[in-house]
């Protein structure tokens, strides 16, 4: 099944969908066997998020050949959340060693569980990659689906302290189509403002991947490293956003309003 019959078919089933207390994860695994990077997309993604063209294969780039696979689990009958509406709320990602582009990978997908949120329901999807038969990269995303829940306990957590700048990138009105193009996520909220409005949106917003990719390409991290973000507001298109970062943290924000913060730290999981 491609992708946009995937999506359509998650969309059609979303209102169907009740999350609440009780949803239980599906146990099924999707794999895709002997996966080769086609060079020519890869070179594009690369272009699009700042990375550099030729040598190791992009750290969050594995994330993006398995995203049809995690589409077809999320849009399934079976899973309990609509996928109209699911938030990328956190992505963590570690990776063993390099990856060369002429690798070919062995991906699996499946939700690791589903948990209460204090804004509803939220998702884990793990993605790992294998070339023959080794672990070499693994990430783990949260979906937060929103409802009514009966937990008022838990406060919002304080704004980060604001991180020394470093760059500062005038984003265009069209990234979310230059993106979605590459990476085939062409969620209607990343590619136009008449689309994005009909979900809520006055203006288009950047793709949370693309924000994470873009700061890793700012940064020189090792063959083995653990990288976790948490995507804590969406960022609209265009504008005029600002990288900071000090030690192994960063963070993106427009002002004083931050829409990314991530560490780097070893490839053992803290």
């Amino acid at each position: 099944m491609n992708l946009p019959l995937t999506l359509a078919l998650g969309a059609l089933r979303s209102p169907f969908k009740r999350p609440g207390p009780g949803a239980v994860a599906p146990g099924r695994r999707l794999v895709e066997a002997d996966v080769r990077i086609d060079p020519t997309r890869l070179g594009a993604y690369a272009r699009v998020c700042g990375f550099a063209e030729s040598g190791p294969v992009p750290l969050p780039y594995p994330h993006v050949l398995g995203f049809p696979l995690a589409m077809r689990l999320l849009a399934a009958r079976d899973f309990p959340l609509p996928l109209l509406g699911l938030v990328h709320t956190w992505i963590e990602v570690t990776r063993h060693r390099a990856l060369l582009p002429a690798e070919r990978l062995d991906l699996t997908v499946h939700v690791a569980a589903l948990a209460p949120h204090r804004r509803g329901t939220e998702a884990t999807v793990v993605t790992e990659a294998r070339v023959a038969g080794e672990p070499v990269w693994e990430s783990r995303s949260g979906y937060l689906a929103r409802h009514r829940t009966a937990d008022t306990s838990r406060k919002e957590a304080a704004p980060p302290r604001p991180l020394p700048a470093r760059a500062e990138w005038r984003l265009a009105p069209g990234l979310g189509r230059r993106y979605g193009a590459v990476s085939g996520d062409r969620n209607p909220i990343h590619l136009h403002p008449l689309t994005a409005r009909a979900f809520g949106f006055p203006r288009a917003i950047a793709h949370g991947m693309w924000t994470f990719a873009r700061c890793l390409a700012e940064q020189d991290l090792p063959p083995t490293v653990h990288v976790r973000t948490e995507f804590r507001a969406p960022v609209p298109l265009p504008t005029t956003v600002t990288y900071a970062a000090e030690g192994a943290a960063f963070q993106l924000r427009t002002g004083r309003a931050v829409h990314l913060t991530g560490r780097v730290t070893s490839a053992a999981r803290p």
